[in-house]
């Protein structure tokens, strides 16, 4: 499935729209505007939540929590790397995914049991931040989305620095 993840020019906090290859809106994520690290609400077209996206305070490398009902679900950890950005996405049981992406932050892949899953490329022309989303059948395509949005985040904190 092709997403396209585009970040709203006018908004209070980071609020993102994301639709499919066709330009219908599939999911809405919804960033509080005045809160102690980032939170994100990642939601259905009626507005019921789907995934809740929370920056963990006090972490050595940047660390985001989705959790799904109440509960945490995975986290995103943004790990130490030289030259190439690099994320694990640490989902239930053994199957992690290992994210990658380019020096100059605008290619990203997701790995999972030494697969590519999803691939992951930014448009820089746009008023806003928007982003093409790949991802292949049968896996879990809002814990992949949450994850570029949780790398979005991220890279913008490190942009600001």
């Amino acid at each position: 499935m092709l997403y396209k993840i585009k970040e709203k020019f006018w908004s209070w906090g980071n609020d993102f729209d994301i639709t499919d290859r066709s330009g219908q809106p599939c999911f809405h994520v919804d960033g509080k505007a005045f809160s102690w690290g980032d939170k994100l609400s990642f939601q259905d077209l009626q507005g019921n939540e789907l995934a809740f996206i929370s920056q963990k305070m006090m972490s050595l490398m940047p660390r985001y929590r989705i959790m799904v009902n109440g509960e945490v679900f995975a986290e995103v950890l943004k790990e130490f790397s030289w030259f190439k950005q690099k994320f694990t996405l640490d989902v239930p049981g053994p199957n992690d995914y290992s994210i990658t992406g380019s020096f100059w932050q605008h290619e990203f892949e997701f790995e999972r049991s030494g697969r590519t899953v999803a691939r992951v490329s930014k448009n820089y022309w746009g008023w806003t931040d928007s982003y093409g989303v790949d991802i292949i059948e049968n896996e879990d395509d809002v814990s992949i989305l949450c994850s570029c949005i949780v790398i979005d985040q991220v890279l913008h904190d490190d942009n600001r620095n």
